[in-house]
C-alpha cells in the first residue's frame, strides 16, 4: 500500500508540475498534404499558454473529425507538445455498377478529394447513366474564410425513371432535377455547428408507364425555391473504425412552388446517433429518425421508403409519405485486422412506420405502415484511406416476409 500511495503522489507531483507550465513549442509531425496552418487553426492549444490536458484531449478529438486524418495524438515533454499526425488518402475514385428495375445496365464515375489543395475543403463529381444521363459537381470549404466560416455550393444535373404512388396505384415518371445551391457554415464551438442554405431547382416529370389520374398531370415542369437550415450537435470521438459518442442532426427545409398540383410544403426531420464502443472489437451504432412535412395529399410526399435510406431489403422508393420514425441499430465486429485493411461482421435491425400522405398520425401505429427488418452484413475498410467502407447488407422483412434483399454501399449504413 505504502507504495502504491507513494507512486500515486509522484504521479500527481508530475502532473502539476507539466500541467503548470506554459508551452514554449508546439511540433506537428506527420503531415504530408495537409497545410501546416490549417492544422494550426484548429488546435486551442497556443504557444505560452499554459497546459491543459482537457483542452489537449478537445484537440484531438477535433483534428480526428476532419476527413484529412486518420488518427492523431500527442506528447508532453517538458513544455513542448508534439501532435503527431496519421493523414488519410483523400483523392477518391467513384465507380458503381448495378442494373435497375428494368434490367437497364447502369454505371457511376467520379472522383472526389476531400483534402483539395491541402486546405479541408471538398471538390469533386460525378458521371452517372443509368439509361439517362446525371451529374453532380459539389464544392464545400467549412473553414474557407476563418476557422468558424465557410462555404458549400452545388450543382446537380439529375435524371431517373421513380414511382409515383396514388389510388391505390403506382405510375413510372421520369423524373429531373435540375439545381444550383450555396450554403453558409458557421462553427458555434468544438461540438455545435449551423448551415443557411439556398437552392434555385427546376423539377421535371414525364409520365412514362402504370396508372393515370386526371388529378395527376402527365407531364410537369415547376420551378421551386427551397430554404434549408441545418444544426448539429457532434459529440463523437474517433479511433480509425471505432465510434464512440452521441451527434445530433436536425434538418429544416421550406420549400416554394407555384402550382396547383404541388403547393407550398415545409419538411423537417431530426436524427439522433448513439455509438457504443463494446470491448476491444465491437461497436454498437443506433441512429432514431423522427420527420414530418406539410400533409398534402399527394404523391410527391419528400419521405421515401428506401434500401438505401433507411430499411434495408425493403426495394427501391416502394413508397413515400409525409411523415416517417425509423429506429436503426446494428453491431459491428472486427474481425480481421492486418495493417490498415479491416473485414468487419455486422448485425442489424431496421424497423420503420411511415404517414401516408393526407393522413393522421394515427397512421404511425397502423399495422400496414409499419416495417421491420433484420439481417447481416459484411464491412471491408481501409483505415489509411478516408471513407474507404465499402459495405453489403442482407436485409429480411420480419412482419411478413415478402421482402428481402442485397444492399450495396459505401461508407457505413450511418
Amino acid at each position: 500500500m505504502k507504495g502504491k500511495s507513494a507512486f500515486l503522489a509522484v504521479f500527481f507531483v508530475m502532473s502539476i508540475t507539466v500541467f503548470g507550465q506554459q508551452i514554449k513549442d508546439i511540433k506537428i509531425q506527420g503531415l504530408k498534404k495537409t497545410k501546416l496552418e490549417v492544422i494550426q487553426s484548429f488546435l486551442k492549444t497556443k504557444v505560452n499558454s499554459e497546459l491543459d490536458s482537457t483542452l489537449l484531449d478537445e484537440d484531438i478529438k477535433r483534428l480526428k473529425k476532419i476527413p484529412a486524418i486518420s488518427h492523431a495524438q500527442y506528447q508532453v515533454s517538458s513544455n513542448s507538445i508534439v501532435f503527431q499526425i496519421e493523414e488519410n488518402k483523400t483523392l477518391i475514385p467513384v465507380v458503381n455498377f448495378w442494373t435497375t428495375t428494368n434490367q437497364q445496365f447502369a454505371y457511376k464515375l467520379g472522383v472526389y478529394d476531400y483534402n483539395f489543395l491541402g486546405k479541408n475543403m471538398t471538390f469533386g463529381g460525378y458521371y452517372q447513366n443509368n439509361g439517362y444521363h446525371s451529374y453532380e459537381v459539389n464544392f464545400r470549404a467549412p473553414y474557407l474564410f476563418s476557422n468558424k466560416f465557410g462555404l458549400a455550393i452545388n450543382h446537380l444535373n439529375w435524371t431517373s425513371e421513380e414511382p409515383l404512388y396514388f389510388n391505390n396505384g403506382s405510375a413510372n415518371y421520369k423524373y429531373q432535377n435540375i439545381s444550383i445551391e450555396a450554403m453558409s457554415m458557421y462553427e458555434v464551438d468544438f461540438k455545435n455547428s449551423l448551415e443557411f442554405g439556398i437552392n434555385f431547382f427546376r423539377e421535371k416529370y414525364s409520365y412514362q408507364s402504370g396508372i393515370t389520374s386526371p388529378n395527376i398531370p402527365q407531364e410537369l415542369s415547376v420551378n421551386k425555391l427551397l430554404f434549408k437550415f441545418v444544426y448539429s450537435y457532434d459529440g463523437l470521438d474517433y479511433y480509425y473504425q471505432y465510434t464512440n459518442g452521441f451527434k445530433n442532426q436536425l434538418y429544416v427545409q421550406m420549400v416554394t412552388t407555384e402550382n396547383k398540383f404541388q403547393e407550398d410544403f415545409f419538411v423537417a426531420w431530426n436524427d439522433m446517433f448513439y455509438f457504443r464502443r463494446m470491448g476491444e472489437k465491437g461497436n454498437w451504432a443506433n441512429r432514431l429518425r423522427v420527420g414530418l412535412a406539410t400533409n398534402n395529399e399527394s404523391p410527391f410526399a419528400p419521405f421515401a421508403l428506401d434500401n438505401n435510406v433507411n430499411l434495408r431489403g425493403v426495394g427501391i422508393l416502394v413508397d413515400r409519405g409525409t411523415g416517417s420514425i425509423v429506429y436503426n441499430t446494428e453491431y459491428r465486429y472486427t474481425i480481421i485486422e492486418k495493417g490498415a485493411f479491416v473485414i468487419q461482421s455486422n448485425v442489424f435491425t431496421d424497423a420503420g412506420t411511415w404517414r401516408k400522405p393526407g393522413g393522421t398520425l394515427s397512421d404511425f401505429t397502423k399495422k400496414e405502415n409499419m416495417k421491420l427488418f433484420s439481417g447481416i452484413g459484411l464491412r471491408i475498410i481501409n483505415k489509411k484511406v478516408f471513407n474507404a467502407i465499402f459495405r453489403i447488407d442482407y436485409g429480411y422483412e420480419l412482419t411478413d416476409g415478402k421482402s428481402k434483399g442485397l444492399v450495396f454501399g459505401i461508407g457505413q449504413y450511418f
